[in-house]
């Protein structure tokens, strides 16, 4: 059964307050105890809500690196890319940020073996994996279609792997790359933030169903043997 503990807040802005102040933390320590941290990091709307008030916290941004969990395969600088919102915020701080995705153009296995040769060259496990949670159930971008298997069943070793969604996502119809679970059950910390009704019904469905459940979140928790901070606002 996965232990799990709830924290609710009255908004958005509360959460990302939370938030910024664990993930600092989470920081600070791993500093401290190996003089670097590295952290990953999601996409979507909580993320980058967080984001600005994570920078603003004077923490060893220069011992710090921070990877996306995921990214869709566009350039850099397209509206669609995770690690265009995560270097924006973080880079001014003198933190280091590694995208996973080099372009748009790539074939999405060889743009995960890339990633994953690219993951294979920093220090693991990370200090934090923070994830999101899609309304459909998906998870960095292990999503359910042909590759959920792949992305489920990735040896330990394999960091990344890439992905098409089927059906895919009509607000970013692209292929991916994501961490495997392999990669983020790893983590010292996992972190979830969500917000809406609909997405604490389908996250607490998931978490009850455990291996059975049919959602790519489900299946990537039921693996996790360490308590996980789940932080939720209407």
């Amino acid at each position: 059964m996965i232990e799990a503990e709830w924290w609710e807040y009255d908004s958005l802005d509360e959460l990302s307050d939370a938030v910024a102040g664990d993930v600092g933390f989470i920081i600070d320590s791993a500093v401290e105890a190996r003089n670097a941290s590295l952290i990953a990091v999601p996409g979507g709307t909580t993320g980058p809500a967080v984001f600005a008030k994570l920078a603003k916290q004077k923490l060893p941004w220069k011992r710090v690196t921070v990877i996306p969990t995921d990214d869709r395969l566009v350039a850099v600088d397209n509206d669609l890319s995770n690690v265009r919102e995560i270097a924006r915020a973080f880079l001014p701080t003198g933190a280091r940020v590694i995208p996973i995705v080099s372009g748009g153009a790539e074939d999405v296995r060889a743009a995960g073996n890339a990633a994953d040769a690219r993951l294979q060259d920093l220090p693991w496990p990370p200090d934090l994996v923070w994830l999101g949670m899609g309304a459909d159930g998906h998870t960095a971008s292990i999503f359910s279609g042909p590759d959920l298997q792949a992305a489920l069943d990735a040896p330990k070793a394999r960091r990344a792997i890439g992905v098409t969604p089927d059906p895919l996502p009509p607000e970013a119809p692209v292929a991916r790359v994501t961490l495997t679970r392999a990669a983020i059950l790893s983590a010292r910390t996992i972190l979830i933030t969500i917000t809406g009704d609909q997405k604490r019904q389908v996250l607490e469905q998931a978490i009850a169903d455990g291996q059975s459940s049919k959602l790519p979140i489900g299946r990537v928790l039921a693996e996790v043997e360490q308590p996980i901070d789940i932080h939720w606002a209407p």
